[in-house]
């Protein structure tokens, strides 16, 4: 598996296995799958209400805990130092392991910096080797740069053909802040996979659109998270090694950015008020009835 040094000097596998909406069965067998199919990194998150599948998924994969980079990310009702302390003892619990490759603090709502000092702690205290941030914009990643100790490893954000970030990257470039890319394919957006420019590199290298987009993040450097349930979408996603874009090609697909963000559409439509309501008070989800 191609892997890319971080920031801290650990290596993460260049593509992952997303989780996102699968039940706890599905998610089990789905990361078992995955785990045989080459993938090396697996991302969940305590949102997802899967970390439990996660973690029995792991053990009956056989493979050595140390071969997987597990990454998993706490939501903004457990932001501030003390609460975040305890949902990363909690996190650790539902995945059944002794450490976390990587934490992220999800989404860029509430005391982000209390619960980053908590992130902190916890790589001093050996319970997380890495640590980064989700959907966190421009003003909240110089926020975390201006009072943190440690420099973010990873800010994982939506990215695509259609939504690069471009603006964003050079402020992650500076610090050489790596990007992990959800909604790597553009969310399943029919256009997207209809591009001509990509179904025309689709033919030439005898692939298929998703693989050609999953191969442009790579070779953009960014760590693409696709996510199926289907066993052959499982196994050809990961079948992006064998052949490599020209700089022309690369450049031909940076050119089909259209600023065009389906996670920003969600946020935009519901108001402030909303967002708190979503994303801080809430009641705090029944972590520990997961299946």
């Amino acid at each position: 598996m191609k892997t890319y040094m971080m920031n801290n000097g650990v290596e993460i596998p260049a593509i992952g296995f997303g989780v996102f909406m699968l039940t706890p069965d599905d998610c089990e067998r789905c990361v078992i799958e995955a785990l045989e199919s080459g993938y090396r990194l697996i991302d969940t998150a305590n949102a997802y209400m899967n970390e439990r599948a996660v973690g029995r998924a792991m053990k009956k994969s056989g493979i050595k805990r140390e071969e997987i980079f597990l990454t998993t990310k706490i939501m903004p009702c457990d932001f501030g130092y003390e609460k975040a302390k305890q949902a990363i003892n909690d996190t650790l619990a539902r995945l059944d392991t002794p450490y976390i490759d990587l934490l992220l603090l999800h989404i860029r709502f509430g005391d982000y910096i209390g619960a980053w000092k908590a992130l902190e702690d916890a790589v001093s205290e050996g319970k997380v080797k890495s640590i980064g941030i989700s959907n966190f914009e421009e003003k909240q990643v110089i926020d975390i740069l201006e009072n943190g100790r440690i420099v973010p490893q990873i800010d994982q954000i939506e990215c695509h053909p259609y939504f690069q970030e471009r603006t964003l990257r050079k402020l992650l470039d500076k610090y050489n802040i790596r990007v992990e890319s959800f909604y790597p394919v553009g969310h399943g957006d029919k256009k997207l996979l209809s591009e001509p420019a990509l179904v025309a590199l689709a033919e030439k290298y005898k692939k298929t659109v998703v693989q050609i987009i999953l191969r442009w993040h790579t070779q953009e450097g960014f760590i693409p998270l696709p996510k199926s349930s289907n066993p052959e979408h499982i196994k050809s996603n990961l079948e992006i090694f064998d052949f490599t874009l020209t700089e022309v090609e690369l450049e031909n697909i940076r050119a089909l950015d259209t600023d065009t963000s389906y996670f920003a559409s969600h946020l935009s439509a519901i108001t402030e008020e909303e967002h708190s309501r979503q994303y801080l008070d809430r009641p705090h989800p029944d972590y520990n009835a997961q299946k």
